[in-house]
């Protein structure tokens, strides 16, 4: 079982990481892993499912979005980006299509998209 994150904890790694990064200061790899993790929990819960698994390694990886369950191998829905651009797409500081077009995410699967899911709910920095 994966345990999850508290919030009070995961928003706290989450408003550094974003002020660190603003700041064009190194964001320390415990809060920048905390962060993420909490954030992609925070995106899971906002849309359960297991149709599409979004992937920001080394972090973490989720499986959301109501559909086709997957069970065995690669899913055939996966969305793969770095720590940075993820919580920039979280956070809503950059656009979804922002990022597909200048390349920062590898999306493959006909419902592997976050469009008019983000930034996650609460999360608008």
């Amino acid at each position: 079982m994966v345990r999850r994150i508290d919030e009070r904890v995961g928003l706290a790694a989450f408003d550094a990481a974003i002020a660190a990064e603003r700041a064009g200061e190194g964001v320390p790899r415990a809060v920048l892993a905390t962060a993420v993790r909490w954030s992609l929990q925070a995106l899971a819960d906002e849309h359960p499912g297991h149709a599409v698994e979004v992937r920001v390694p080394p972090y973490g990886a989720v499986q959301c979005i109501a559909g086709p369950r997957h069970t065995r191998g690669t899913p055939p829905n996966v969305i793969e980006t770095d720590a940075v651009t993820w919580l920039g797409l979280a956070s809503g500081r950059v656009r979804w299509a922002d990022a597909l077009a200048a390349g920062a995410i590898d999306a493959s699967g006909v419902r592997a998209h976050l469009d008019g899911m983000l930034p996650v709910p609460g999360l608008r920095r």
